[in-house]
């Protein structure tokens, strides 16, 4: 009896091992299947991969697949949602969160007006001419669109009289941007509208931002309707083209130290006539991102051309801003 229940025991053991056995390869055998087909829709993804990027053989998972393929989904709806907010700023709105606040309308242009330390006088005609003063400035800032300040920096001697001028001075009309990190001095004056710009951008978003002088008369209608029929350019630098000569004697009065970057016949590039130019929105971000990289010549003007030489941009040919003589359609002119 003893041997039959061992014999017994030993015939069940065996069975078993054999169930396992086969149970063991069905399941290497659906395993197999499994990986086979995961094979080859890894094949297949990549593949089609490969034929719509043209990348042809690289090595790429299915995860990495599947992630390209949902940004690209997501590409398209970030594509469609930047197209309406294109069309709402194109009507002169930008979104702003708020509880049921009233829409703000987006300005139309910032015009930053170059002056100096010593320029009082010219600041007063400026404020009489057209930029106005407390209301009116506000005035023109709400029903144009238009935010005009006068940008200047500080005095050699940090905290000198004439800092302490120009202080009270902004207390009483607050119509400044006063550059901290600029010395008033000629050689600062590519620094100085640089600065203006990424300052400008970064504290109002507006379509355009202006540089001027402060010894111009501006047509704000005449800039308002110019810059209107502009604002499908996204990426434009638009003023009173010119190029020329750059003079390389020391005792020339438009002396220009790094003269021989300009090659051997020492000709400038295209670029917009000092006295006001516009560049949109893009390019005073760009102006913004990459201030701490971006070469300053000696004039402003020449500067700001060759900032934008590399990119694609829109140079706007605009004879209302060469500030000659005065008429209804003009832009600017000397005051």
């Amino acid at each position: 009896m003893a041997r039959k229940g061992t014999s017994m025991r030993l015939t069940s053991s065996r069975i078993s091992s054999l169930l396992l056995s086969m149970f063991a390869t069905f399941a290497s055998f659906y395993v197999a299947g499994r990986l086979w087909q995961e094979s080859q829709t890894r094949v297949h993804l990549i593949s089609e991969l490969h034929r719509v990027t043209g990348q042809g053989k690289s090595a790429i998972s299915v995860d990495d697949t599947l992630k390209i393929i949902a940004c690209r989904e997501q590409k398209k709806t970030l594509a469609a949602l930047e197209m309406e907010l294109s069309a709402a700023r194109q009507q002169g709105f930008v979104p702003k969160h708020t509880d049921g606040a009233e829409t703000k309308k987006r300005p139309l242009v910032v015009i930053g007006i170059m002056t100096s330390l010593g320029n009082k006088k010219k600041r007063d005609a400026v404020r009489q001419a057209w930029m106005g003063t407390g209301a009116s400035l506000k005035k023109i800032e709400t029903e144009k669109g238009v935010i005009a300040r006068f940008v200047i920096g500080r005095s050699a001697n940090k905290g000198d009289s004439m800092d302490k001028s120009i202080d009270a001075e902004n207390s009483q009309t607050d119509d400044f941007i006063i550059l901290d990190d600029v010395v008033e001095a000629p050689e600062e004056a590519s620094k100085k509208v640089k600065l203006f710009f990424a300052y400008a951008a970064d504290r109002w978003d507006a379509q355009f931002y202006a540089k001027a002088n402060d010894n111009i008369y501006v047509n704000m209608d005449a800039l308002g309707s110019t810059l209107a029929a502009l604002q499908g350019k996204p990426r434009a630098y638009i003023g009173c083209m010119k190029s020329g000569e750059v003079f390389s004697e020391p005792n020339q009065k438009w002396y220009e130290p790094e003269w021989w970057k300009f090659g051997d016949k020492k000709a400038y590039f295209r670029h917009a006539y000092g006295e006001m130019y516009v560049i949109t929105n893009a390019l005073a971000r760009f102006v913004s991102i990459n201030r701490d990289i971006l070469h300053a010549y000696a004039h402003d003007d020449v500067s700001t051309g060759s900032w934008f030489v590399g990119l694609d941009v829109k140079h706007v040919d605009e004879g209302k801003f060469c500030c000659s003589a005065w008429s209804s359609e003009a832009i600017c002119a000397g005051v």
